[in-house]
């Protein structure tokens, strides 16, 4: 990726970037290091279940962001308030109304936080899986920043220019936890019934990583 050609929009300095998880954070986050942009993480992913599984993708992006120097704001973990807007929704497909309403809590709570620090323009790492819609994200990503006229969503294509190569370099590289599947119960519960079918094992949770040689 030329990452230099990286411009933020409107001339600003900084960045809040959302991120969701180390492997799909690491070529974004090198991406606005190399550009010399000024950016902070936030990790806001009520979402993710079970515990365990939201600590393993928290910590090991606390680490990576530690590593290089970057500041990291961790914000609460509110699940309740997650199942509180997921009711109605445990059956919706994939890419449905569930994952807009998710998208809808996570990047809201980004454009708040952004609004209150003083940052003119927040971004997302969602969007780089090719699991996800991109075109979702960045509905949810604008309709949150419409909240705050002072506020901008960055819907910059991190995929191209190699970014999504980059990106499993990256977690090869690092050998970052590999998750099986989106991160909340309706998607592992999903998940593991494909699996089923398939005759495969149910995902076990903190025992696959990236490896260089694969």
């Amino acid at each position: 990726m030329k990452q230099s050609q990286l411009i933020v929009p409107n001339g600003h300095s900084k960045v809040l970037l959302h991120s969701c998880c180390a492997p799909c954070s690491g070529s974004i986050m090198e991406a606005l290091y190399t550009a010399g942009i000024d950016y902070t993480v936030f990790f806001y992913n009520p979402n993710i279940h079970p515990r365990r599984e939201y600590d393993l993708r928290k910590n090991e992006n606390i680490a990576y962001a530690e590593k290089h120097g970057v500041p990291f704001v961790d914000v609460d973990y509110d699940s309740e308030e997650w199942f509180a807007r997921a009711k109605g929704l445990e059956f919706e497909p994939e890419r449905g109304i569930r994952c807009t309403m998710c998208f809808d809590m996570r990047l809201e709570r980004t454009a708040l936080y952004a609004h209150e620090h003083g940052f003119k323009v927040f971004a997302t790492s969602l969007g780089i899986s090719r699991w996800k819609d991109l075109q979702q994200v960045n509905d949810c990503g604008k309709r949150a920043a419409e909240h705050y006229p002072d506020l901008i969503f960055w819907d910059n294509n991190w995929r191209k220019k190699g970014g999504s190569a980059r990106m499993i370099e990256i977690s090869k590289e690092q050998e970052f936890y590999q998750q099986e599947y989106c991160g909340c119960i309706y998607s592992l519960r999903d998940s593991n019934e494909y699996r089923r079918q398939k005759g495969l094992e149910s995902i076990k949770i903190g025992t696959k990583f990236y490896h260089q040689d694969k």
